[in-house]
């Protein structure tokens, strides 16, 4: 245990005090802080503006076959689009395109009857919904004359038109819509953590048996030591890191929350519930464990710094997979298909995708505890296992060694 004590000490902070750590949590937590500040720095560009500062809308044209059809397209079409200055046109068709051309206008409707038109717009944006509501707009007005050629007064045809449909919702489970947001944004930061110092072992490891140095490491502590070592300094400066970077956005979120005036997709990323951050936890600690450990014991066989990132290209390949599975499965909707419920119980890849499914499904308390109990049982055998090919491969030196000669070597360790 002591031994362990100062390899992790000595791993930590090498780790915390290193400049692409410290730089890169400054730089994160910087950006963070500029996002969150943002709604107030533009109300505050705002207030200084001035009230005589004139806020002019943007322009839209209406035109129509008579002056009576106009002027009632145009009470419709302001009440359709409030953030426009709808005005009415008996312009032909090139001068509302010179005008529209020229910026004077940014788009017009053109109306060749009661149901149909023609769209003016010099850039057409692929988020443009206007025909949209223009087609609604159009629909409304035609059903409205329809009411009133077939006998209906006004105020019926209004009723008729103004009718409030009342639904509600009732979740039983989990609202995936609500909770996609910072599902994505957790299961996204685990990947970029495992990856960026799941790599770190790997490399520290290679180095230090490059430099021979590891040759006196092993005779003095023990191979369990120096193994779990490094992994949970690593996992422990990952975990800083997370905490810092996101404990930094809640904090200036709170302290900007009523700038962002409810904005939903904010509000719903810092309204995680906290059994969801223990879970997130959970499967971030074993899922970084697990993979640190392979990284680590890869790291140890091979001989020269450059054959690293070849070496562990398998793990990678199934970490990716892990990811993968679960992305698609997020954004089809679809997170208790078949393949997300058996990857749930992989310990390769249950860390991202049981946590998935926790957090954006209903999974029975048995199944997370098996989950969990798997990936624990998991972690500590490729711990240990990792331990002995650890000890194995840093003797070995020359040519990669092949798999075969890496299970002899750990069985006579």
């Amino acid at each position: 245990m002591k031994q362990f004590g100062k390899v992790l000490k000595f791993e930590l902070k090498k780790h915390l005090t290193s400049k692409g750590f410290v730089g890169v949590t400054i730089f994160l937590v910087v950006v963070i802080a500029i996002v969150m500040f943002i709604p107030r720095i533009t109300a505050l560009l705002e207030s200084g503006e001035g009230d005589d500062t004139p806020t002019d809308l943007p322009v839209m044209l209406v035109k129509a076959e008579s002056d009576d059809v106009a002027s009632l397209m145009k009470e419709y079409f302001a009440s359709a689009f409030p953030g426009y200055d709808v005005q009415t046109t008996a312009e032909g068709t090139d001068a509302i395109v010179e005008k529209i051309t020229s910026g004077e206008v940014e788009c017009a409707f053109a109306l060749e009857g009661m149901t149909s038109y023609t769209y003016y717009v010099n850039n057409l944006s692929m988020f443009d919904e206007k025909t949209a509501v223009a087609d609604g707009v159009l629909r409304d007005v035609y059903r409205v004359n329809a009411m009133l050629a077939g006998g209906m007064t006004e105020e019926q045809a209004a009723d008729a038109m103004g009718v409030v449909i009342e639904g509600k919702v009732e979740s039983l489970g989990k609202d995936q819509a609500q909770n996609f947001f910072y599902t994505y944004i957790m299961i996204f930061a685990l990947y970029v953590v495992i990856i960026l110092y799941g790599n770190m072992v790997s490399t520290s490891v290679a180095t230090e048996k490059s430099s021979r140095a590891m040759e006196l490491l092993i005779t003095s502590a023990k191979p369990t030591a120096m193994m779990f070592g490094k992994v949970l300094a690593a996992c422990i400066a990952g975990l800083t890191q997370l905490v810092l970077i996101f404990g930094s956005a809640a904090l200036f979120y709170n302290l900007n929350k009523s700038a962002w005036g409810g904005n939903e997709i904010v509000s719903a990323f810092f309204d995680i519930p906290v059994s969801l951050l223990v879970y997130m936890a959970v499967f971030f600690i074993l899922g970084f464990l697990i993979y640190a450990f392979l990284f680590g014991a890869i790291g140890s066989t091979v001989s020269k710094l450059e054959d690293v990132s070849t070496a562990i290209m398998p793990v990678m390949y199934l970490f990716i997979f892990g990811f993968m599975v679960v992305i698609f499965s997020m954004t089809s909707g679809s997170v208790d298909n078949t393949l997300m419920k058996v990857c749930s119980y992989i310990p390769f890849t249950s860390p991202m995708a049981m946590f998935t499914r926790i957090a954006m499904s209903t999974v029975p308390a048995g199944g997370i505890a098996a989950s969990i109990a798997i990936l624990i049982a998991s972690t500590v055998g490729i711990g240990f296992l990792s331990a002995k090919i650890y000890r194995a491969g840093v003797l070995m030196y020359g040519t990669a060694p092949k798999l075969g000669s890496i299970i002899k070597a750990v069985l006579k360790a």
